[in-house]
C-alpha cells in the first residue's frame, strides 16, 4: 500500500490587512447577497470577479424549484466574465454568504462544481486565480484552484493511460 498527503495552505486574514483592491473586490461580493434570489434556503451567496485587464464582474446565486437547476454565486459571476473577456485571465474571485440576519462568521467554501470551474479556467488561461472567502471575523485565502481541489479533474484525466 501507498499514502499520499495531500495539504492546502489557507492564509488567514483580517479585512483591514488586505490590499485595497481586495478590500473594494470582497465588498462587491457582499453587496451581491442583495440581488441573490434564494427563497428556498434563504442562504444569499455573492461573488466577485477581478480580471487581468482590472474588469469586474458580480454574481450572486440563483435557485430554482426544480433543485439543482439553480446556480451559485461563483459561476454566475465568473461565466459572465468569460462571456464578456474571453481571452482575459481571471485574477481574483471574493465570495460572501449572508444566511438569517448577518453574513457568515466564517468563510464558506466554493461547492465542487464551482471549484472545477475555477480549476477549468486556471488551465485554460494558465494563470492561478487568488480566492478570497470572507467570514465576518476572518478571510481565507487560497493562492489557486487546484488548492482547493488537489484530487482534481482535468482535460488530462481524459488520456487512456493517465
Amino acid at each position: 500500500m501507498d499514502q499520499k498527503t495531500i495539504e492546502t495552505k489557507v492564509d488567514i486574514y483580517s479585512f483591514t490587512e488586505l490590499e485595497p483592491e481586495i478590500q473594494v473586490l470582497i465588498n462587491k461580493a457582499k453587496e451581491q447577497i442583495n440581488n441573490a434570489y434564494a427563497p428556498y434556503s434563504n442562504f444569499y451567496v455573492g461573488a466577485a470577479v477581478l480580471l487581468e485587464n482590472g474588469a469586474l464582474f458580480v454574481g450572486n446565486n440563483q435557485e430554482n424549484a426544480a433543485y439543482p437547476s439553480g446556480l451559485c454565486a461563483e459561476r454566475v459571476a465568473l461565466f459572465y466574465a468569460n462571456a464578456q473577456f474571453p481571452d482575459i485571465p481571471v485574477r481574483a474571485i471574493a465570495i460572501a454568504a449572508y444566511t438569517d440576519t448577518d453574513f457568515l462568521a466564517y468563510p464558506i467554501t466554493p461547492c465542487g462544481s464551482c471549484r472545477q470551474a475555477m480549476l477549468e479556467s486556471e488551465i485554460r488561461f494558465e494563470s492561478p486565480i487568488d480566492i478570497y472567502m470572507y467570514g465576518t471575523e476572518c478571510i481565507y485565502h487560497i493562492e489557486n484552484a487546484a488548492q482547493l481541489l488537489p484530487l482534481r479533474f482535468e482535460k488530462k484525466s481524459l488520456e487512456q493511460n493517465y
